[in-house]
């Protein structure tokens, strides 16, 4: 017991510690400045090309959901989830140890020999995989519906709405994810691209704006070509180029992307247009237990039939029948689903 409680105590120090060196020592690969940056850069464009133009900038709960952005970010990790975690894993390894003779999960990694971009294209997309799955049984089962429900109590939709989720989720999520990831050795990579490229996704999927399909499109071919012109990720195409060299392979990633990527981009990636329907008050009745479940990539959706995008939903009721009774400050909605209900707290 000596060892995890070691764990314990060295993991809630230690991510004290990295908080702290985060907030003092702003950096490029930092993601309480990235966290910072990517919301500022979301909430100007709110303000300069807002979709839903009578919605207040500061609209319903604003603040409320920028406290949920750095608690879930970072705050409960400190509290408790970082150390306990830390806990866990140790306590699962050792129990995989023990019931195998000795496989080491943590060591195990058969993407060895791959090259870094490939590492995490597939770490992206099982992560985005496992993510939706999740995503769909926090409809499914009533128990986790009562912690998601704080997620869709969002009334006005905004950038900052992305990090509004009961503190649970984090437990479900990360606690079902680790498997898969573990086994493919994911976990031994520092995955600082896809964390940031998720978060700005997430975002924009909440923001209370509308970019065409050949807009993003050029954007994520612009974001390969700095890549591949750079040399990030093992990508070694353009090795030896002059400045103006690689702002040509930018710009040629631009169009590229634009040109190829635009036209099927609504049915690769999420969106506004299509998250919007996720948080609609009123649900088709045959789909009781939701739609569009796209975290980053929307492509699951289509491929097991849970899109649905009838028309421009810019102006549709957000939220869910019973949204009225349901409580708007921080500490009721993160005591729910533990034997007590919305309902209970407001009678």
């Amino acid at each position: 017991m000596e060892k995890y409680w070691n764990i314990f105590v060295n993991g809630y120090t230690g991510y004290a510690n990295y908080l702290w060196h985060e907030v003092t020592h702003p950096g490029w690969h930092n993601y309480f400045y990235w966290l910072v940056l990517v919301s500022v850069f979301f909430f100007v464009l709110e303000i300069v090309i807002p979709w839903r133009k009578k919605q207040p900038i500061l609209r319903k709960d604003f603040w409320l959901d920028a406290f949920y952005m750095f608690f879930n970010f970072f705050l409960f990790s400190l509290i408790i989830y970082n150390a306990a975690s830390d806990v866990v894993v140790n306590l699962f390894n050792d129990g995989i140890k023990a019931v195998t003779g000795g496989f080491d999960l943590q060591a195990s990694n058969p993407l060895n020999s791959f090259p870094m971009w490939a590492i995490l294209l597939i770490g992206f997309f099982v992560r985005d995989f496992v993510q939706w799955w999740v995503h769909r049984l926090l409809h499914r089962s009533d128990w986790l519906w009562t912690f998601h429900k704080v997620h869709h109590s969002v009334e006005e939709m905004g950038f900052a709405a992305h990090l509004r989720y009961h503190w649970m989720e984090n437990v479900v999520y990360r606690s079902i994810e680790y498997l898969p990831l573990a086994l493919l050795g994911i976990g031994l990579y520092d995955f600082f691209i896809i964390h940031i490229f998720a978060l700005a996704w997430g975002h924009y999927n909440h923001a209370n704006i509308s970019v065409s399909k050949y807009v993003t499109g050029g954007i994520l071919g612009g974001l390969i070509g700095i890549a591949a012109a750079n040399g990030l990720a093992d990508i070694h195409l353009f090795e030896g180029l002059s400045a103006f060299g690689k702002w040509g392979v930018v710009a040629g990633g631009v169009a590229l992307g634009s040109l190829i990527l635009g036209p099927i981009m609504k049915y690769l990636f999420n969106s506004p247009e299509m998250h919007i329907w996720h948080h609609s008050y009123e649900l088709p009745e045959d789909r009781r237990y939701g739609i569009n479940f796209g975290i980053t990539l929307a492509i699951w959706d289509y491929i097991f039939g849970t899109d649905y995008i009838p028309h421009n939903g810019r102006d549709i009721r957000l939220g869910f029948p019973g949204i009225e009774k349901f409580p708007h400050d921080f500490i009721t909605q993160n005591e729910l689903g533990f034997g007590i209900t919305e309902y209970e707290i407001n009678d």
